[in-house]
């Protein structure tokens, strides 16, 4: 089976969306749904252990090239995500996107369309894209 498009999801998620018709809820679903993205990453740092944290300065070296400075910035993730854990951050993340699906239904955005802009503005901005 493969993954359905964008267009697809957001249909199916404008089918299923009884309850939440509001923007307010819709709004505030999409921010709870962030939260408990975050909260999930944070339990397979802080109850897990699958995945240590080891924050320090990003450290960029003037005459360094922009690839350079790419290769040399970290992400501060050691470790590897758990079964368990990628599956909890996997659902999440799921969750997330189908508030998002809504809240782009309900202000009548296509998602694809979001997406396609977000791709040419990375490919015309390249490694300048500051978002």
């Amino acid at each position: 089976m493969s993954a359905p498009s964008l267009q697809a999801f957001q249909d199916q998620v404008s089918e299923l969306l009884l309850r939440h018709r509001s923007l307010l809820d819709v709004l505030s679903k999409n921010g709870q749904s962030s939260a408990s993205v975050n909260r999930a990453v944070v339990k397979a740092v802080t109850e897990c252990g699958c995945i240590e944290l080891h924050a320090s300065k990003q450290v960029f070296e003037p005459g360094n090239t922009l690839e350079e400075a790419k290769e040399t910035a970290g992400t501060h993730v050691l470790g590897e995500l758990c079964e368990n854990c990628r599956e909890v951050i996997g659902s999440e993340l799921g969750r997330e996107l189908f508030y998002m699906s809504a809240l782009c239904n309900l202000l009548n955005i296509n998602m694809d369309e979001i997406v396609v802009k977000e791709s040419q503005k990375c490919a015309t901005l390249g490694l300048f894209n500051l978002s």
